[in-house]
């Protein structure tokens, strides 16, 4: 039997974080419009309402999708052109795992995205073994994701990333829906990594000791700054707004 792989699951830099000039748009509606960012930090958080554009500022980050105009680097990387690159340097956490989760066993889940960087099958299934056994899931490999449960399946969604060793980690709303003991458990894992983390929320407390906040209304960055400065009046607009009538804009 081969000697296990001793590769580390968290990077140890700030990756750069660039947006000019970045537009996006669909079905004739601007989603996004003229986004320009420049960060080299360890926490991002980005605060919005619903429908702000949160989701699509992510999704150009991940190269999922490309700008209308603009360009978008991650590290030096265009996600979008570069998939093989994007690999290595951006991970995303969506808020539903079964949206992410495509294989029936743990093991499985865990080595594909090895897999896709070009290991062998025998040393993705190492490294996937090697990830388990660092989150004291050894005994999981096997397992059928289904017998998991909600929580679960987002840990083992955390480990598939994690055992790829991106420079970048994306939240999108990683603890809707969970638990307070789940999500307490998995914010302490996410606490301790040290590869730069991407945060989209409603929630602003979680954001409260973030290097660097974005508030994101209607497609533009209101305010981006400190976490205390752009936090404190997030709440208040909020605050403010929640005292409004609130479905103003569904009226015909």
């Amino acid at each position: 039997m081969n000697a296990p792989l001793d590769i580390p699951l968290h990077t140890r830099t700030c990756a750069r974080l660039e947006m000019a000039g970045v537009c996006y748009g669909k079905a004739g509606v601007d989603i996004l419009k003229d986004i320009a960012l420049d960060l080299s930090v360890r926490r991002v958080g980005i605060v919005g309402r619903n429908g702000s554009g949160k989701s699509t500022l992510v999704r150009l980050l991940c190269g999922l999708i490309a700008p209308d105009r603009g360009h978008v680097r991650v590290d030096g990387v265009d996600c979008f052109a570069d998939r093989r690159a994007a690999l290595r340097t951006v991970g995303i956490l969506f808020q539903n795992p079964d949206h992410q989760i495509i294989f029936p066993t743990v093991g499985e889940e865990v080595a594909f995205g090895l897999r896709q960087l070009g290991h062998s099958k025998s040393e993705a299934q190492q490294l996937a073994r090697a990830t388990l056994d660092r989150f004291g899931r050894a005994d999981w490999y096997d397992r059928s994701v289904q017998a998991l449960s909600q929580g679960q399946r987002h840990l083992v969604c955390l480990m598939s990333v994690l055992a790829m060793q991106p420079k970048v980690i994306i939240l999108d709303e990683p603890f809707s829906g969970l638990d307070i003991p789940t999500t307490r458990a998995l914010r302490r894992e996410l606490d301790g990594i040290e590869a730069t983390l991407v945060h989209v929320t409603h929630d602003p407390v979680s954001l409260a000791d973030y290097d660097h906040v974005i508030w994101l209304s209607e497609g533009r960055i209101e305010e981006q700054g400190s976490a205390e400065s752009v936090l404190a009046r997030f709440v208040e607009r909020m605050e403010r707004e929640g005292e409004q009538d609130a479905f103003a804009d569904f009226s015909g």
